[in-house]
């Protein structure tokens, strides 16, 4: 896997579910862009040992952490602790691009 990556040339969406397409992965974390089309969701879930990391690039986010729903715009960011549980939905009316961080990769 290259070094290097062209992000907004990964930025692929599906009508059907939000897409994650991988920009880096190693033993140790990953690194993923998060593509929505409007009202497509990635339900909230959690990871034992694993802290996540949410940065809008483009759209509008409604980011969900423990108990608390954000909403974020581009250049804001998110951190999910690990086992707290975490999810994001795309209320529209565009698309959104999110880069996603994960480690310890689960």
């Amino acid at each position: 896997m290259s070094a290097f990556v062209d992000v907004r040339a990964k930025a692929t969406f599906s009508p059907e579910k939000m897409r994650k397409n991988n920009l880096f992965d190693s033993e140790r974390m990953f690194c993923d862009l998060y593509c929505f089309e409007p009202g497509q969701a990635q339900a909230a879930h959690a990871h034992s040992g694993s802290d996540k990391i949410y940065y809008v690039i483009d759209g509008t986010a409604d980011v969900q952490v423990g108990s608390e729903t954000r909403r974020l715009g581009a250049g804001e960011a998110a951190h999910a602790a690990p086992s707290e549980p975490h999810g994001i939905t795309n209320p529209g009316p565009g698309r959104l691009t999110v880069l996603v961080f994960m480690a310890p990769k689960p």
